[in-house]
């Protein structure tokens, strides 16, 4: 039965918010909306992160029932709703008029689009029932079309400067997600719809909002309906502001090593209260690849002393490079002493063990403290913690403060030493191992160009630092030992890359070889065909099938190797199939 206030007719409230009555509003919708089960998840959500100040910008308004909750008990500044139903606006008015919110919320009729050049107009249409009332058509309900102008998310960002979003948009999240600036915004709750884009659909939207650094509040969240909060520390590193290039120190901080074998693994810091640290964390191409562990149960050993958080200790030569490093910008930024450097093992099953070319690259930067692999839960009595300096992605061309430890620090005594030209070959590696079809033949022709055929793997940190410093023209096969190179290279030395593989880490070393030594490397890429082992296999392990002639041509071009000779003649086709036999197959 309808409640009156005064004049003022009235058929479900919540939270508050009277509703009036209109067709929208049945018996059971009545009944809902009483019992605060109507958008309960939104609501909930929205009433935990609104604080009075905010301006709160609701896309999707419904039949305004969301909004006026969020406008009348959270106290915000404003409330800019936008809704594309044009038949709910008189009705959505009715709603703020009859609970005196007119002065904090207002409701426009326009489709707010993010994605550049939008149209003044697009097409909405409208179901039998406003629920599910969308941008998108489908076959499975009759609809109404109608033309709705549209509003710039970017000029309403620019003027309003929402601090917390609201939306429930049927479906339309996933394409306003992929363009829209989150800058300002602290909090949102969102409701997803799989059924207009999928599940991927779905895991892309959550993508987006976990790498602009927002984190779900995991008791006001489901598998549709999420509330999340935004974090600095959460948001992926960049080079040149931020947390990447900050440190701070805690205070009986405890260090969590994985507990299994992944790509993304629970590791980490957690603060003396059990708070996750998320400056702590290692980022690789926008993706965190620790995330908050659980706090460990029990009395933890505590290691006494100051400690500087190295971040995962990686065995692979490459990465270590890339990834374990990039924390050690801050020794030169220590206001006082150190007792050593903390990591965690990538790999569980290496536990506390340390390689020596690991503690090799410490004693080059300078410093001859112990380095620590933590290979199970414990306590420190003080972390001092840097931002990810450096590593694969966005943050391989570095911050300005781990280039600069890097250029004052790594290799400082280490005179140049080895010829001025240089093959930095793959050869030796096992087979399998990413390597190049006809690299011996590559190297055969090399030799008679004047050039040193180079196994790193075979000589030791210093000694690789030493003959690289020498070099003037180097020539390599793409691959981990291009990072060395980047660090240490001479400026006027000139370099080559033989691609192996189609892959995205070859950018990676060109940006890393610029950044560091400013060289802009020539990048040659001549493959007749690309194999790797049978059934599946990670694109690390594919060869590359050099095309001889091509190959001659392009480094002859880039002034490598001399224009004039014998060329060089095609690999056999029949001789590389006899060669790999049927462990490999060709990639299409």
């Amino acid at each position: 039965m309808a409640s009156t206030t005064g004049s003022r007719k009235h058929v479900a409230e919540c939270h508050g918010v009277k509703v009036p009555d209109s067709p929208m509003i049945t018996p059971e919708r009545a009944e809902r909306i009483n019992a605060a089960r109507y958008e309960g998840q939104e609501i909930a959500g929205a009433l935990e992160v609104i604080r009075a100040g905010d301006r709160v910008l609701e896309m999707g308004a419904g039949i305004g029932l969301v909004g006026a909750i969020a406008a009348l008990n959270g106290k915000p500044e404003k409330v800019l709703s936008f809704e594309a139903n044009p038949g709910l606006i008189q009705h959505i008015n009715a709603l703020y008029r009859l609970n005196d919110l007119q002065d904090r919320i207002e409701v426009r009729n326009e489709v707010l689009i993010s994605a550049p050049n939008p149209p003044e107009h697009m097409a909405f249409h409208i179901r039998n029932s406003y629920l599910g009332s969308s941008l998108i058509d489908t076959d499975k309900r009759a609809t109404t079309r109608v033309e709705v102008p549209t509003a710039r998310y970017d000029e309403v960002h620019r003027d309003f400067a929402p601090t917390v979003l609201l939306m429930d948009i049927e479906g339309g999240e996933l394409e306003f997600l992929r363009h829209a600036s989150l800058e300002g915004i602290r909090a949102i709750v969102i409701e997803f719809h799989p059924a207009a884009y999928g599940k991927e659909g779905m895991r892309e939207c959550k993508s987006v909002l976990e790498r602009a650094g927002f984190a779900k509040v995991p008791e006001l969240c489901t598998r549709q309906v999420w509330t999340c909060t935004f974090d600095p520390a959460l948001r992926p590193p960049v080079p040149d502001m931020g947390w990447s290039c900050a440190r701070q120190t805690l205070e009986n901080a405890v260090v969590v090593p994985p507990a299994e074998t992944g790509f993304v693994q629970p590791a980490g810091i957690l603060d003396r209260s059990g708070s996750y640290v998320g400056s702590g964390a290692l980022w690789r191409n926008g993706r965190a690849l620790t995330v908050a562990p659980a706090l460990p149960e029990g009395e933890l050993p505590l290691r006494e002393g100051t400690w500087l958080w190295g971040g995962v200790l990686w065995a692979h030569f490459g990465h270590f490079l890339v990834e374990s490093t990039a924390r050690l910008w801050a020794l030169d930024a220590l206001e006082s002493e150190i007792d050593g450097i903390l990591y965690v093992p990538k790999r569980p099953k290496t536990g506390d063990e340390v390689k020596p070319f690991q503690t090799d690259f410490l004693k080059m930067m300078g410093c001859d403290l112990p380095l620590v692999s933590v290979a199970t839960p414990e306590r420190v009595e003080r972390l001092i913690v840097p931002g990810q300096g450096f590593g694969l992605g966005t943050m391989i061309t570095g911050t300005p403060a781990f280039r600069a430890a890097m250029a004052g620090r790594f290799g400082r005594d280490v005179a140049p030493d080895g010829p001025e030209k240089l093959y930095v070959s793959r050869s030796g590696l096992p087979s399998g191992r990413g390597n190049l079809i006809g690299e011996a033949e590559l190297e055969a022709h090399l030799v008679e160009q004047g050039y040193t055929i180079y196994h790193p793997e075979k000589h030791d940190l210093r000694s690789q630092v030493a003959t690289y410093k020498a070099a003037r023209k180097i020539i390599a096969a793409e691959g981990s030992a291009l990072h060395l190179l980047a660090m240490v290279a001479d400026p006027a030395a000139q370099v080559a890359i033989v691609v192996r593989r189609p892959s995205g880490a070859t950018r990676n070393l060109e940006q890393h070889l610029k950044s560091f030594a400013g060289i802009t490397p020539l990048t040659v890429t001549q493959l007749t065909r690309s194999w790797k082992p049978r059934g599946a296999a990670k694109p690390r392990l594919w060869m590359g099938e050099l095309d001889m002639p091509a190959l001659q041509a392009s480094l002859a071009e880039g002034g490598f190797v001399s224009a004039g000779g014998s060329p060089w003649a095609e690999l056999n086709p029949e001789t590389v199939q006899q060669k790999l036999g049927d462990r490999f197959e060709e990639v299409a």
